[in-house]
């Protein structure tokens, strides 16, 4: 029998059970004591109680226990009395010594059981963590992988087995340099600094193909030395379409822009046609041949100029979710509030989807947004309100500023202001997006400061995509 079942009897549930046996065992021993007239003492049965019931009281309580016993084995003794206040010490001592050790025995025994229990309790959490972190890592959809000092892989999930090495080949105790050079540079530079930041960094499959990499990382310490874990994703085609839409919006931003040029030059070539056919009325130009070639040049030059913007046949928008666009926006001026300026959103959430893309929507979300922030930089007051309303054909999105306001508004989207900074196209060029995609930009007047619409044609409602 190991120690273990021998203290089980100090279980708490046995409390009773064993106070109840030890309190009839010391009666028992009592009343034997008692009537045995022999000059053996039976007092030294008094220990059986006492370590029965010292699993279960304080020390106090032994003590006072204790000492009661050896006063009962003393007067029920028939040993001669000259030496009873010696054999009362001695006999006080052993049972309190006893009861004492056994206190300490079993509390320390719970102590080492509780201890166990919470080991036990840990040791299974962390198996549970592990457990569900092997299942987070195993099941993403982004490559996950733990690199040493040294730059060996000791960890890669299914998603950077595919992303690098395709089925077959296992990258464990493989070199990362071969397939992320940048993170072996960042293994090997940084032994001393625990850090976590990201990168764009080229990557190279196991067949050589180069790809753009995102890569999320950290590092940290283990027994043996540093570690690195990092998280990649393959942004190959996200840089593909980025480009693809910032080509497209330059095209089409330079097809606005010739499109204003050739209005203001097709008005001075009507100007200078007029002033030409003025002049024809002058007896000393009729005939002349380089003043009918000048008016033959202003012909050609304003028809040259007869360009008007145009709806793009391959232009095909399809509904998009307004509210990401504009969670997008809010991220982006909260990052760039230099000058203190209060944002206020009163965006719904239940907006419809309208007709656009989200490309050119945020163009134009942001040029009104800076041209706000610009026109508040001296104001006392620098408040930004963006709210929407939608029905059940547009949906509008009002961006409301305390700035200094716009004096002049007659001519507020005709190209090349004098009044405006830079080169004034802003609003011309915002206008004429929307109007591509159906929309429009107005101005609305306000007593104090400025406030701009834009208006979309709304495409479907939100619970009918999801039900579709």
């Amino acid at each position: 029998m190991d120690l273990s079942s021998a203290l089980s009897i100090y279980s708490p549930d046995n409390r009773r059970r064993v106070l109840l046996i030890a309190g009839l065992l010391s009666i028992a021993i009592a009343v034997l004591d008692w009537r045995t007239e022999s000059y053996i003492s039976l007092g030294f049965l008094y220990l059986f109680p006492i370590i029965l019931v010292s699993g279960f009281l304080s020390r106090l309580q032994i003590t006072l226990l204790a000492v009661i016993f050896a006063i009962l084995a003393e007067t029920f003794s028939n040993l001669p009395s000259n030496d009873a206040i010696p054999r009362l010490v001695l006999s006080s001592a052993g049972f309190i010594g006893t009861g004492l050790f056994i206190c300490e025995l079993v509390r320390n025994r719970r102590l080492v059981s509780e201890h166990v229990h919470e080991l036990e309790s840990h040791v299974r959490l962390r198996r549970e963590a592990e457990e569900q972190l092997q299942i987070l890592v195993e099941s993403s959809p982004a490559a996950i992988i733990t690199i040493d000092q040294n730059g060996t892989i000791l960890l890669a999930n299914e998603a950077a087995q595919h992303l690098f090495s395709g089925p077959g080949h296992s990258l464990i105790g493989e070199q990362v340099q071969g397939y992320l050079p940048a993170l072996f540079q960042a293994v090997q530079r940084r032994r001393e600094q625990s850090f976590r930041t990201t990168l764009q960094s080229r990557g190279q499959r196991k067949n050589g193909e180069v790809f753009l990499a995102g890569v999320w990382f950290s590092t940290y310490r283990v027994t043996t030395g540093l570690r690195l874990a990092a998280i990649i994703v393959d942004l190959s085609d996200d840089l593909r379409n980025r480009e693809d839409l910032s080509l497209d919006y330059l095209l089409k931003n330079t097809r606005i822009l010739m499109s204003a040029v050739a209005h203001e030059v097709r008005n001075m070539c009507g100007a200078a046609l007029m002033v030409h056919k003025n002049l024809t009325r002058v007896e000393a130009l009729r005939g002349n041949a380089d003043f009918d070639a000048l008016g033959s040049l202003i012909q050609g030059l304003e028809k040259l100029s007869a360009m008007e913007l145009r709806e793009d046949a391959a232009d095909s928008f399809t509904p998009i979710d307004l509210t990401p666009v504009l969670d997008e926006l809010r991220i982006l001026l909260e990052s760039a509030n230099d000058l203190d300026i209060r944002l206020l959103w009163k965006v719904s959430d239940d907006l419809p989807f309208v007709w656009a893309d989200p490309y050119g929507l945020m163009q134009v979300f942001l040029n009104l947004a800076k041209n706000s922030m610009r026109a508040m930089q001296n104001s006392a007051e620098r408040q930004l309100t963006i709210r929407t309303e939608a029905s059940e054909n547009e949906v509008l999105v009002w961006m409301e500023d305390t700035g200094s306001g716009i004096a002049n508004t007659e001519n507020l989207f005709r190209p090349f202001q004098r009044d405006a900074q830079a080169s004034g196209l802003g609003l011309y060029v915002s206008r004429a997006i929307m109007k591509s995609f159906g929309g429009d930009l107005t101005h609305e007047p306000r007593p104090v400061g400025c406030a701009f619409v834009i208006r979309m044609q709304a495409a479907i409602m939100k619970d009918e995509v999801f039900h579709a």
